[in-house]
C-alpha cells in the first residue's frame, strides 16, 4: 500500500505556524515581487480570491484588513518543508519526496492498521511542526492521489482498500486522476468518455495506442495494478538555474552585474553541495513582455569553460563576461538569469592536457564560506560584487514575514510570565 501526504495549503499554513491569530481568517501569499496569489487560505477562497489573481485587485481587502498578504518567504517554506518530511521518514522510512508539500509513502502493515496510521501521520506532523497535512492511503500512487483528495472530507485521512476501489472512483471525476488532468480529459471527452468507469472499461491496446506507456500505466493503477515505483531521491542534475525578475526595470550595467553575481555564487554553492562541477554557463536578460520596444524581447549567451568549476568567484568572472555581450545601454530589462550545464561529479571531471585541479586553499575557502551560510543565514558572506541587500534590483517583498526558524535575530521570543 502507498499513502500520499500532502501539506494542506502548505504557504499559508507556514506563515500560521508562527501567527496563529491568523487562524480562521482570510490569507494569501503572493509570487515573487507581490504579483498575485500562489497559495490560499479555505477562508479566503471562500470570500472568492482565486488562484493567480493580481495582488493589486485585491489591495482595498487588505487595506480594509479583511485579508492578510505575505510575500513568497521560501526560506521559510524551505525549511519547513524539510522538518516535515524528516518527521515523515521518522514514522515510515521509505519515503520518496515528490515536491515541497508531498511526499509518498510505502506502507507495509497489515490493512486493519492502515486508518490508525495515518491519523498517527496526520497528528505527528500537526505536533512536531504545526503543518497540517492530508493522508491519502491505496494500493497504488495513482489512487493514493485520490485517496488524498477524498481525505478533505474525511476528517483528513481516506484509505482505499483493494475491494472499495470501485465505490471510491466513483466519487472523483476524470479530470482529478494524476497523469490525466484536464488536458487528457477533453481528449477522452472526444472519445465519449467521461468517467472513470468508462476509461477503465477500455481495452488495453486502445489505451495505449491513444495514451502510451504512460497512459497504460494510469490505466493499471486505476485498476488497483502498481505500475509507478517508488523512486529515489535525485543527487545529480544535469542542469541548475537561478533566475529572478527585478525589483524595479533595470537599464544599468552595474545592478545588473550584482545580480547576476548573486546568481552565479548561488549556483556555485549548489554545486559544491551535490559534489560536482560545471562544464559551462548560460547568461540571461530579457526584457518585459508588456514592454511597447520593438524588436528582441529576450537576449542569452552561452560560455563553455576551458576547466568544469563550482568556484565562486571564477563562475561570477563568466557571468560577467556573458553579462558584457548581450548588455545594451537604454534597454530596460526585467529579469536576469544563469543556467550551468554539462554538470559532471567532482570526482570524473575531464581536465585539458594542461589543466589543473582547482587549488586546495580555494576549495577550503569556498566550503568554509558555505558552512557559515549555512549557520549564520544566506549571504552573511559573499563576494563584493554581489552588492548589499538595499538594491533596486532586488525582488519587491513589502509584506514578508520574517525567518522564523533560519535567522538568529528573527527567532521569536517568548515571555513565559517570571519576572
Amino acid at each position: 500500500m502507498y499513502a500520499l501526504i500532502d501539506c494542506n495549503c502548505f504557504y499559508v499554513s507556514c506563515e500560521r505556524v508562527f501567527r496563529p491569530d491568523l487562524r480562521g481568517i482570510p490569507v494569501v501569499v503572493l509570487s515573487n515581487n507581490d504579483g498575485c496569489v500562489i497559495s490560499r487560505s479555505d477562508e479566503a477562497k471562500a470570500i472568492g480570491i482565486k488562484m493567480g489573481e493580481p495582488f493589486f485587485k485585491m489591495k482595498e481587502l487588505v487595506r480594509d484588513k479583511k485579508v492578510t498578504a505575505f510575500s513568497s518567504n521560501y526560506t521559510l517554506y524551505g525549511d519547513l518543508s524539510d522538518r516535515v518530511m524528516k518527521t515523515l521518514a521518522s514514522i515510515v522510512p521509505d519515503i520518496e519526496v515528490y515536491s515541497i508539500d508531498e511526499a509518498f509513502l510505502h506502507l507495509n502493515i497489515p490493512h486493519a492498521d492502515l486508518e490508525t496510521l495515518g491519523h498517527t501521520i496526520r497528528n505527528m506532523v500537526r505536533q512536531y511542526t504545526g503543518i497540517p497535512v492530508g493522508v491519502g492511503i491505496a494500493p497504488t500512487k495513482t489512487l493514493a492521489k485520490l485517496a488524498n483528495r477524498l481525505s478533505k472530507k474525511a476528517g483528513g485521512v481516506h484509505v482505499i482498500y483493494p475491494d472499495t476501489i470501485e465505490e471510491n472512483l466513483k466519487k472523483c471525476a476524470l479530470a482529478d486522476v494524476w497523469g490525466i488532468g484536464r488536458r487528457n480529459a477533453k481528449r477522452l471527452q472526444v472519445n465519449f468518455i467521461d468517467t472513470i468507469e468508462q476509461f477503465l472499461n477500455q481495452r488495453e491496446e486502445w489505451v495505449r495506442q491513444n495514451f502510451s506507456v504512460i497512459g497504460l500505466r494510469i490505466y493499471k493503477e486505476l485498476k488497483g495494478i502498481p505500475c509507478i515505483d517508488m523512486e529515489d531521491e535525485l543527487t545529480e542534475k544535469k542542469s541548475i538555474c537561478t533566475s529572478r525578475s527585478f525589483g524595479e526595470l533595470q537599464n544599468t550595467f552595474a545592478p545588473i552585474q550584482e545580480a547576476l553575481s548573486t546568481h552565479a555564487a548561488s549556483c556555485a554553492q549548489k554545486l559544491r553541495k551535490q559534489k560536482c562541477e560545471a562544464g559551462g554557463m548560460y547568461v540571461s536578460l530579457s526584457m518585459s513582455r508588456f514592454t511597447t520596444q520593438e524588436g528582441e524581447k529576450y537576449f542569452g549567451t552561452y560560455i563553455r569553460f576551458p576547466e568544469p568549476t563550482n568556484d565562486t568567484a571564477t563562475l561570477i568572472q563568466y557571468a560577467s563576461k556573458g553579462l558584457k555581450q548581450i548588455f545594451s545601454a537604454g534597454t530596460y530589462y526585467k529579469k536576469c538569469g544563469i543556467t550551468v550545464t554539462e554538470i559532471v561529479p567532482e570526482e570524473r571531471v575531464q581536465l585539458t592536457l594542461f589543466g589543473e585541479k582547482q587549488d586546495s586553499r580555494q576549495v577550503a575557502l569556498n566550503h568554509a564560506i558555505d558552512a557559515l551560510n549555512q549557520k549564520l543565514g544566506r549571504n552573511v558572506l559573499r563576494q563584493a560584487i554581489q552588492g548589499s541587500d538595499n538594491n533596486t534590483w532586488k525582488l519587491r517583498c513589502e509584506n514578508l514575514s520574517p525567518a522564523y526558524t533560519t535567522r538568529m535575530s528573527d527567532v521569536l521570543e517568548i515571555n513565559v510570565g517570571f519576572k
